[in-house]
């Protein structure tokens, strides 16, 4: 089997413009912890229910997701950098605004609008990164995922410490970091060249008849539910201080930075691609299994949480590389359908569990979340033979950045401005 050398360039020599896009990543993914330490005490403040206060992942990651379905039609239009522009643009104003709210539907519906602003920025910043990165593919892909588990790490830390004075502060706190996100990308990413055609609304849609992208996306899913049921439901049983919560998602986030950057690669050379994805969603299973079990035991469910985000780091990295060339098409139209996909299963993943808890216990959200996992594993060896390919065109790849040479669908994908978001 051969194995891939991600990570062998280094990720962090790159240009001005890298930097900038790098920034507002790791601004816009702290809008994924963000919200986790400010959950319970929006609940008590906004007199909502834990299954209410979800929907701000819901809403934020439902518009995701079918903004990802047009996000290729809208980049090849008007081109990658005034993309990234509208989309940190929607982004200031959404989080101000939800800052703003009286009540937890106004929250809910800004964080939509926040989401699709999300959506066109998440979309569009790895095909910028890989526009202008050095170290061909995989160094583009890593420095992008060095940005994305600095963002997770961050956001939680930004979200207790703002959040210990008031809910309302990490909305504020995101609305003027990503102000300087958007005057750094104005002033130093250059604009990409337009594609010679043009994506239509459908092409993602159609993609998915690839058996490997399909399988890929619903993989993903499965994931997907799993891990939104860790990060939007697990903060109510720990009952820890908006600081407190902080401190612990900002110890899982500097667990998905470490493992997305040295600790995937590491195990890619050692395992291949295929073996990576089965032995780390098997063990992601395992952690989840043993929050249901012993969630009502604070410090078990604080350290499987915080370990959770070693096997979110490594299958972040590697999950968007196997995507990246799994599917026989352009890789603009196979990351916007992947999103939708993907999404669709973290945004409905943290109402379905305070919903099951409500009606259930407390338990069986995350038992949910452990099955889903385990059968993104099933779904997962389906497309084996798809994976192997991937895998033998990683090295091809690899060895063609190794070389000096260009991979003309790198190119493509940068001059379309739609990437595969983790």
């Amino acid at each position: 089997m051969s194995q891939p050398s991600a990570g062998a360039q280094s990720p962090f020599k790159q240009p001005k413009a890298v930097w900038a896009v790098a920034f507002a990543c790791v601004v816009s993914f702290m809008g994924i912890g963000l919200v986790d330490p400010i959950l319970p005490a929006i609940s008590a403040d906004l007199h909502a229910s834990p299954s209410q206060v979800t929907l701000l992942f819901t809403s934020y990651l439902v518009v995701t997701a079918v903004a990802m379905l047009v996000t290729g039609f809208v980049s090849s239009r008007i081109g990658a950098k005034r993309t990234l522009i509208a989309g940190l643009s929607l982004i200031v104003v959404f989080s101000a605004l939800a800052g703003t709210s009286g009540g937890i539907a106004g929250i809910i519906g800004f964080r939509a609008g926040w989401g699709l602003g999300n959506a066109l920025f998440i979309a569009t910043s790895l095909a910028v990164i890989v526009a202008s990165a050095s170290g061909g593919l995989g160094g583009a892909i890593i420095a992008y995922e060095s940005a994305l588990g600095l963002g997770i790490a961050v956001g939680p830390l930004l979200g207790g410490l703002l959040g210990d004075v008031s809910w309302r502060g990490p909305f504020y706190g995101v609305a003027v970091l990503m102000a300087i996100a958007l005057i750094a990308t104005i002033t130093l990413v250059k604009p990409q060249p337009k594609p010679a055609r043009r994506t239509s609304i459908a092409d993602p849609i159609k993609a998915l008849r690839h058996r490997g992208l399909l399988v890929m996306s619903l993989t993903a899913l499965c994931y997907n539910w799993g891990f939104f049921t860790v990060l939007g439901y697990a903060p109510f049983p720990m009952h820890l201080s908006a600081l407190r919560l902080g401190l612990v998602f900002t110890g899982w986030g500097l667990l998905v930075a470490v493992f997305a950057v040295f600790g995937a690669p590491w195990l890619q050379r050692r395992l291949g691609l295929a073996r990576t994805l089965y032995f780390n969603l098997a063990l992601f299973a395992v952690d989840v299994l043993v929050i249901a079990v012993f969630v009502n035991s604070q410090a078990t469910l604080i350290v499987a949480v915080i370990v959770a985000g070693v096997f979110i780091g490594v299958n972040n990295t590697v999950t968007t590389q196997a995507v990246m060339m799994v599917a026989p098409v352009e890789r603009p139209v196979a990351s916007a359908a992947y999103g939708f996909v993907r999404f669709i299963g973290g945004g409905l993943a943290p109402f379905a569990a305070g919903k099951m808890a409500e009606h259930a216990n407390i338990h069986v959200p995350f038992a949910v979340g452990a099955a889903a996992i385990a059968l993104g594993i099933g779904v997962l060896a389906i497309g084996h033979r798809d994976l192997a390919r991937a895998e033998r065109n990683q090295a091809e790849t690899d060895a063609e950045a190794a070389g000096g040479g260009t991979d003309a669908e790198i190119t493509e994908a940068a001059e379309t401005g739609s990437g595969s978001g983790s």
